[in-house]
């Protein structure tokens, strides 16, 4: 028997993506992170409203924070509503923290957020990268190879 194929889960799903990080970054270890939420940010987060381009995570006495994402505020969360640019705290192992922030302090590296999701389980998620700024030339070579990698498939499927 054929088992029927899974519709998408409403659950399991990217919220929020930083596509940019991946021009101006090279990224080193990339780690999944639980988020501290409230409820409202949680609800406001299945709406897929958020964003994180302009994010950045910080070490801030022991504990890596989430600075600077922007989750709208929930429609019917009156007064209860959560600030939409609040610092919220990443959950990690402490030997994750550490190696974090003793990259961050050594190397002078950042520890940027890639995306933001929603696990099997329906937990929000967020994936972050410790990663180095690239040069100029080092965007402008990725640019070359990616142009050559084109030129190349074009190349190939035109000729046979």
């Amino acid at each position: 028997m054929a088992q029927k194929k899974k519709k998408s889960d409403p659950n399991n799903r990217v919220v929020a993506e930083n596509r940019k990080a991946r021009h101006d970054y090279e990224f080193g270890d990339v780690i999944e992170a639980g988020l501290q939420l409230t409820g409202t940010e949680v609800k406001s987060l299945r709406t897929g409203k958020a964003n994180i381009a302009e994010s950045y995570a910080s070490d801030e006495n022991g504990e890596i924070v989430l600075i600077n994402s922007h989750i709208p505020e929930y429609g019917q969360g009156n007064r209860f509503n959560h600030e939409p640019r609040r610092p919220r705290k990443l959950l990690l192992h402490k030997r994750e923290i550490a190696r974090m922030s003793q990259a961050v302090q050594r190397d002078g590296m950042t520890i940027v957020p890639l995306k933001l999701y929603f696990n099997d389980k329906g937990i929000a998620k967020l994936a972050v990268a410790v990663a180095r700024g690239k040069k100029n030339y080092d965007k402008r070579q990725d640019a070359k190879k990616r142009d050559w990698q084109r030129d190349k498939a074009r190349l190939l499927r035109d000729r046979g």
